[in-house]
């Protein structure tokens, strides 16, 4: 059993801080792992949870990999449960720079009315109006402070080509190229990914949550690049160690070649079970859709993070999206979707 703010060392200098799982029943926060490293003479913290117990363990954490010098605050997406703790680059006490993806900034400065686009999709899987459901989550986060004095983009860095391997990625380096913040924009607009390359690490963040990405900005074709990318860094040796923001655990060359593997394996077969889903018309109800969608991820043993009846709703949108199906004209969220007609009426 793992609890939050556990900390497991990489190694002398490299520290992963455990978060938690959602619990939305008993109203608990999940909290997103963080990264604690020091390259060189620079601290470097790639996400800050949420909590104040989760901060404490951040600065222990910090104490455990110095002595350091100057510090790199990097926050891979704007999700509440990632970024509440962010003003500690405040408080470190030496010069800092913080940097934020700027596609996030909307959801950072007014996270309810993100979740309210969310929510507002699947009216009828939600226990509560969009509005309140999404205060009530929200207020669990609780206080959030996702910007600190020195918070810039990284938008508003020059974009590098970066070359790892035989791959190609844009992105920026931070610490004389030993950090390596690549774009991948799948598990939301602004998501970014790590390389630490003094110790290997390759952090995932919240890109490796499942084999279908939940949220409304999500972009599933992004997800799938870039877990095959990852795959291939470990492949080839140039990444040594896997982390993510929701898994309690290291994993390590071939065991992390194959945990992405098996992420691509059930993004594909999702997929086909959606596609049978559809019915010879392809033409459903998202509510009808959805309890047999939740069938077909229970029987394939589809895990990711915080699995919840919400969060698989709004995978099951994202499937039909894929699939190539759109709502039918009304304002009722559980209106059919179906495929768009080929061809107007009345043209050859």
């Amino acid at each position: 059993m793992t609890a939050l703010g556990d900390l497991i060392d990489i190694d002398d200098g490299t520290v992963l801080v455990l978060g938690r799982e959602l619990d939305l029943a008993h109203d608990q926060p999940d909290v997103g792992n963080a990264l604690v490293h020091r390259a060189g003479e620079t601290l470097v913290v790639v996400d800050t949870g949420v909590t104040t117990a989760f901060r404490a363990a951040l600065r222990t954490a910090a104490d455990r990999v110095g002595p350091w010098s100057r510090a790199l605050v990097l926050t891979t997406h704007g999700h509440p449960d990632h970024v509440g703790n962010n003003d500690l680059a405040d408080e470190l006490g030496v010069p800092v720079e913080h940097y934020v993806p700027a596609r996030d900034l909307d959801q950072m400065r007014d996270p309810e009315s993100y979740w309210v686009r969310s929510f507002e999709r699947i009216a009828w899987a939600a226990p509560l109006p969009a509005p309140a459901l999404a205060a009530k989550v929200v207020s669990l986060f609780e206080p959030m402070r996702p910007f600190a004095a020195t918070t810039r983009t990284y938008e508003e860095l020059p974009l590098e080509l970066i070359r790892i391997g035989s791959l190609r990625f844009t992105g920026w380096t931070f610490a004389d190229g030993a950090v390596r913040v690549l774009r991948s924009q799948g598990h939301c607009a602004g998501h970014v990914i790590v390389h630490l390359g003094d110790c290997g690490v390759l952090h995932l963040s919240d890109e490796g949550n499942g084999a279908c990405g939940a949220m409304y900005d999500a972009d599933q074709v992004k997800i799938q690049t870039v877990l095959g990318a990852v795959a291939r860094l470990f492949e080839e040796g140039e990444a040594a160690i896997l982390t993510d923001g929701h898994t309690f655990a290291l994993r390590r060359g071939a065991e992390a070649v194959s945990h992405l593997d098996g992420l691509l394996e059930q993004a594909t077969a999702l997929q086909a079970a959606a596609l049978g889903l559809t019915g010879g018309n392809g033409r459903v109800r998202p509510s009808a859709f959805t309890g047999r969608y939740a069938q077909a991820v229970a029987d394939g043993g589809v895990g990711g993070a915080n699995p919840n009846p919400m969060f698989t709703a709004m995978m099951a949108l994202n499937e039909l999206g894929e699939l190539g199906l759109r709502p039918e004209p009304g304002a009722d969220a559980d209106t059919p979707w179906s495929r768009p007609a080929l061809r107007q009426e009345g043209s050859p």
